[in-house]
């Protein structure tokens, strides 16, 4: 009898990425083996309508984010975010992939447990799970517990111990390594012509260096 083949699994990973660091590639090697992940996309921000001031210019953070991935099997990096006019929502994001990829392959939208306690702000945040599924992992002191009550019962009605084989609709959670690690300590960092070269990937310092960015008075948006 010939057993059926798992369907391939892609795992989205969003963020402003202003700049990405090593505590974003953790996240995104935890999920890969631990889902198990076929592919992990990284899909930097365009306007995020949730962050106030501007971002770093959408061509520094995409080529950023370009150099972290590098050549990692399976990591790609998708640009429709910052290709979309407008402001980011991910439900659109997600019903954009899920119309070019088709119904069968599994979508897994990769959130730290921040961004999970958060969810029922996201801009029709109920419909998220009707394009993909919701993998979280504790990041920082957010704990994955306590949620708002609304995400409570998101978590209550579709949570599940494992990744089921399906194309979308349950929320599992995820661990990875512990990394001290934020955007905004990092720009902070920069910004007094610190090198944190443990927090960044190389070739990302090397490129805010290149491209004076983060620094006092450094141009942004």
């Amino acid at each position: 009898m010939k057993i059926p083949v798992a369907r391939k699994r892609i795992g989205l990973l969003g963020g402003t990425f202003d700049p990405i660091h090593v505590g974003h590639l953790a996240l995104a090697r935890a999920a890969q083996q631990a889902l198990p992940l076929d592919e992990v996309r990284f899909l930097p921000t365009g306007h995020s309508w949730q962050k106030q001031g501007a971002a770093t210019a959408a061509e520094h953070r995409l080529a950023m984010t370009r150099l972290a991935v590098g050549d990692t099997p399976g990591w790609t990096v998708d640009t429709r975010e910052i290709d979309r006019a407008g402001a980011t929502y991910t439900v659109d994001t997600l019903r954009e992939l899920r119309e070019a990829l088709g119904p069968d392959l599994a979508l897994v939208l990769l959130l730290g447990s921040d961004q999970l306690r958060n969810l029922a702000t996201w801009h029709r945040y109920r419909e998220l799970l009707q394009h993909a599924h919701i993998a979280a992992t504790q990041r920082g002191p957010h704990r994955l517990a306590e949620f708002d009550p609304l995400v409570e019962v998101l978590v209550a009605t579709h949570g599940c111990d494992a990744l089921p084989d399906a194309p979308a609709g349950a929320i599992v959670f995820f661990r990875m390594p512990p990394v001290p690690v934020s955007a905004t300590v990092l720009r902070e960092a920069l910004a007094r012509g610190e090198r944190p070269a443990e927090l960044l990937p190389a070739p990302v310092l090397d490129y805010i260096d290149r491209h004076h960015l983060y620094q006092d008075g450094a141009a942004r948006g």
